[in-house]
């Protein structure tokens, strides 16, 4: 098994997302021992957003693209998504959606006559599906009976993903992590139990 690890936190460490997709790495690790394990750390922006080059590439299926910068990137990256058996995402909640740090990855790994082609119905995806496992970290609560901000993360990552074929996707979320260390703690404990008998079955 290949897993491909992608952090996107700026806060290291300490990190709530980093924390729970770790906690979802060792669960993988458990179940495959010998798992190769890849791990991408992009959220203190080092990658680069897509440049002309790209867009240009984007734009026309016949224009004279080089292989180079975000080109380039976009390979790169799309080797290592293919190569993976199972994809971790590790991400904060950023202004109720996901940061910007994780677009840029999005924006170079959904590449038109690459990951997915067009068709006159939309998009259609050209990868093959894997579970993808994706952690959430949030200052509020956006799920559950005392969510009291609007989501557009998880339904946008669904859509997003879901066109280039990545569809087999599971959540899980530490939540309230602005409202004081007992929400963190009873956030965290939420979130391992459900890890727990998500891979129980």
């Amino acid at each position: 098994m290949n897993i491909l690890h992608l952090d996107c936190s700026p806060r290291g460490q300490d990190s709530e997302s980093r924390r729970l997709s770790h906690r979802i790495v060792e669960h993988l690790r458990r179940q495959a021992p010998a798992a190769l394990l890849v791990r991408r750390a992009i959220g203190d922006g080092g990658l680069a957003h897509i440049d002309a080059n790209y867009a240009l590439g984007q734009h026309s299926a016949t224009a004279e693209v080089a292989p180079r910068g975000a080109v380039a990137t976009s390979d790169a990256l799309i080797e290592e998504l293919e190569k993976a058996d199972v994809v971790v995402i590790g991400t904060p909640m950023h202004n109720l959606s996901l940061p910007s740090v994780l677009k840029a990855w999005i924006d170079h790994v959904v590449r038109a006559r690459r990951t997915f082609r067009m068709t006159p119905e939309g998009k259609v995806g050209m990868l093959r599906d894997r579970p993808v496992f994706i952690a959430i970290a949030s200052g509020g609560r956006f799920s559950g009976e005392r969510a009291r901000q609007p989501d557009f993360l998880t339904p946008y990552l669904r859509a997003i993903l879901g066109s280039i074929g990545l569809t087999e996707l599971h959540f899980f979320s530490v939540q309230g992590t602005g409202l004081g260390e007992a929400a963190v703690a009873e956030a965290r404990s939420a979130a391992d139990l459900a890890l727990a008998a998500h891979f129980a079955n």
